[in-house]
């Protein structure tokens, strides 16, 4: 009997999910166990497992992959590649939340701002007030997460930008030590990646019930009712994202890594489906990974860096909706941003979505960095949080997406031969 692919148990598990949530509420009791609470367990037990592995794989996986460029230019090149992909997209999804947010206009309501309907307190001239003269200088301290003072300290943390930044430094460094205690270590670091690799396998397995759980949480406390006050919001932001998605991304694959979009989707589809149900890039990096190297035909060599890499640093999506809730919120209080400080939340957005945690929510950190960089109130946040698991989720799948192309493309660029071809193009 043929095996329902991953991608199909993970879509199912999705709407079931949704019907459960639906037929269910937060009283629905199964003997004397609230049923939210065998949702919770379920999805709490599959984060937790994924969660356990993405420390030793990042930094299994980042430093056997840089011991494997050499000490000469293959390093700088792959580098070199990797940010410039992730700067350009990442700002080509701003400037693409940027204009939409601007033409809906989604903070105006019947021509006028949407501060009275949405209950805000604070006037337009107090706001304007604090907007003026404010910059984002203070972002830097952002960039002193990339070095750690405690490595275990980092990993305990969950602090990915200061351990990516030794992985390199320590895969790096690998070439300089005389053999035989080089080769020693590189194999080491193999090792413990394949190993990681396998029991990522294993837990791939459970990626339906985990699915299930974490959806049906979700639809069980919020249902949709909470989505319609801020619909031109949401609808604005959704579609955004989307755009991003099946036009910017896929003209990318096209047009740069001469390879075909569609075969992409298919390949990627059980990861996008694991980021949206979990919300977190890092907790779907393994899955990621196995889908771009076994689905899509990137080698080790290129994925090994530029997935790791991107899962911390590179959130179009993110970075995207940072930029169409800030402006929301400005609309929404009635200001009229100039230049200056629209390029001000473009910069935030770019500089703070490097910093964000791949966690669920955890732009909404960055978002308040952006409020207080433009001189908004920081309480405003509290005006995206009814829609912000959905586009979170949406988010999250665009960023792992993304990721994905970036492998794709800089693997085609490198040479490689036989990515999304025929053979290694079906999901599995």
């Amino acid at each position: 009997m043929r095996k329902l692919k991953l991608h199909w148990q993970i879509l199912i598990a999705i709407v079931l999910a949704i019907a459960a949530g639906l037929a269910s509420s937060p009283e629905t009791m199964l003997g004397s166990v609230p049923v939210i609470s065998i949702y919770d367990f379920a999805g709490t037990l599959f984060l937790r497992a994924l969660q356990m592995l993405i420390v030793p794989l990042i930094m299994s996986s980042i430093i056997s992959g840089v011991s494997g460029l050499g000490s000469g230019s293959d390093l700088g090149r792959l580098g070199l590649k990797t940010a410039t992909y992730y700067i350009a997209t990442s700002l080509t999804a701003i400037m693409l939340g940027l204009v939409a947010v601007n033409v809906v206009a989604p903070g105006i309501v019947d021509g006028q701002p949407a501060a009275e309907v949405l209950g805000l307190e604070a006037s337009a001239d107090d706001v304007m007030e604090q907007v003026e003269g404010r910059g984002a200088g203070d972002l830097a301290e952002l960039f002193l997460r990339m070095v750690p003072t405690n490595i275990v300290g980092a990993a305990a943390h969950g602090e990915m930008l200061g351990l990516i930044f030794f992985s390199i430094l320590f895969g790096y460094f690998i070439n300089f030590v005389p053999a035989p205690l080089s080769t020693q270590i590189s194999g080491l670091a193999n090792g413990v990646f394949e190993t990681m690799m396998r029991i990522t396998m294993w837990v791939m397995r459970f990626t339906p019930l985990g699915v299930f759980g974490l959806v049906a949480e979700e639809v069980t406390r919020t249902g949709f009712d909470a989505f319609r006050p801020l619909l031109a919001f949401f609808l604005t932001a959704l579609f955004s994202l989307l755009g991003h998605a099946v036009v910017t991304l896929p003209l990318l694959l096209w047009l740069v890594a001469r390879v075909n979009p569609w075969r992409h989707y298919r390949a990627m589809s059980p990861a996008m489906l694991t980021a949206f149900s979990t919300a977190s890039s890092s907790a779907t990096l393994p899955l990621t990974m196995r889908c771009v190297e076994k689905n899509a035909g990137v080698s080790n060599r290129t994925t090994s860096f530029v997935l790791p890499l991107g899962a911390t640093v590179n959130m179009d999506g993110t970075a995207l909706y940072e930029c169409v809730a800030a402006i929301f919120i400005a609309q929404a209080y009635g200001l009229d941003l100039g230049f200056v400080e629209q390029f001000t939340v473009v910069f935030a957005a770019l500089v703070t979505s490097i910093g964000v945690a791949g966690i669920p929510a955890a732009s909404l950190v960055a978002i308040t960095i952006i409020l207080t960089a433009i001189g908004l109130p920081i309480e405003a946040i509290g005006l995206i949080l009814v829609t912000d698991r959905v586009l979170d989720m949406v988010r999250t799948s665009i960023n792992v997406f993304s990721d994905s192309c970036g492998a794709v493309i800089i693997g085609t660029t490198e040479g490689e031969t036989g990515i999304l071809a025929d053979s290694p193009g079906s999901p599995s």
